[in-house]
């Protein structure tokens, strides 16, 4: 009499056991690198300095005691006092309110050059790592080219092309970006190439698109989370100073870099006007770079131990 035996339930068995401890190993990952990071007290502060920035940045319109484009002609320059604690601008605007709007569009424009720079710069680093050869030569050559040119003379190139605006600003940014995101990016995959669960996915007959999006991609985002931490501050900075030159975010929308340049004329006679503004991207800037190299370190596997 022969035994038959039920393969196909002892597979899915463990399947499912192989599935629950991949789980759990993530789960174990996502505990040490949070462990990590939370030791770092000056990442705490800058991750907390940034959820408040981007609280006040949602609620603008009820934090903010004035509207950013309400004016008080009969109060122009004015230096801080009871009413207006940082003082009036040029046409007896609320800096404060105007600041607290402007932070809005600077995490706006920072957030947003980031995410179109890290989505090119990684698709592009990610191909050119795991087809290499003639492919790699290609892409990272040309990213030699866009990086021959100075970042911000870049962006102002581009800007100028594109014309002022705030949507051209960040999409200026984002592409001067990408040559930095694309050889992080590649660096990692490169590496991960190698793995041996890539081997195997391949020797299963996996498709490369496939191998791509479950395999390469999301072992090489550990570093590209850093940098794009990083480069936020960095958005920020390139944005102020594409506004400071009227080829930014146009008047009388609000945005640090602007009212820097609204200032400029002032500085002398009424500290106020720039001091504020240039505080608030020292204070923002300061801040991601401070959580960046918190994540950096934290998301290091050398610094388990």
């Amino acid at each position: 009499m022969a035994i038959k035996i039920n393969t196909t339930d002892n597979r899915t068995t463990d399947d499912m056991r192989h599935s629950k401890a991949a789980k759990q190993k993530k789960n174990r990952n996502k505990k040490e690198i949070w462990h990590r990071f939370k030791k770092n007290k000056a990442a705490i502060f800058g991750m907390v300095t940034l959820a408040f920035l981007t609280f006040i940045a949602i609620f603008a319109s009820v934090v903010a005691p004035y509207s950013y484009d309400q004016q008080d002609l009969s109060n122009m320059l004015s230096g801080p006092t009871v009413e207006h604690w940082f003082g009036t601008d040029n046409f007896g605007r609320d800096i404060l309110s105007r600041v607290i709007y402007g932070a809005r569009i600077s995490l706006s424009v920072g957030l947003i050059s980031v995410g179109i720079g890290g989505l090119i710069g990684g698709a592009l680093g990610t191909i050119a790592a795991f087809y290499s050869g003639k492919v790699d030569m290609a892409i990272m050559r040309f990213l030699d080219i866009m990086q021959a040119m100075p970042s911000l003379l870049f962006a102002i190139s581009v800007s100028a092309v594109l014309g002022p605006g705030l949507f051209n600003a960040m999409l200026a940014i984002g592409i001067t970006s990408v040559p930095q995101y694309a050889r992080i990016v590649r660096a990692s995959a490169m590496t991960v190439r190698g793995q041996e669960f890539v081997e195997a996915a391949h020797a299963l007959g996996a498709k490369n698109a496939h191998i791509i999006l479950k395999h390469i991609i999301p072992n090489s985002l550990a570093p590209l989370i850093v940098q794009a931490s990083l480069g936020v501050g960095g958005a920020i900075l390139t944005s102020a100073s594409l506004s400071f030159i009227g080829l930014g975010v146009q008047p009388p929308t609000p945005e640090w870099g602007g009212m820097l340049s609204a200032g400029r004329a002032y500085i002398r006679d009424y500290w106020h006007f720039v001091t504020f503004p240039g505080v608030a991207i020292m204070i923002t800037v300061t801040a991601l770079n401070l959580m960046g190299d918190g994540l950096r370190d934290a998301l290091d596997p050398r610094l388990k131990q």
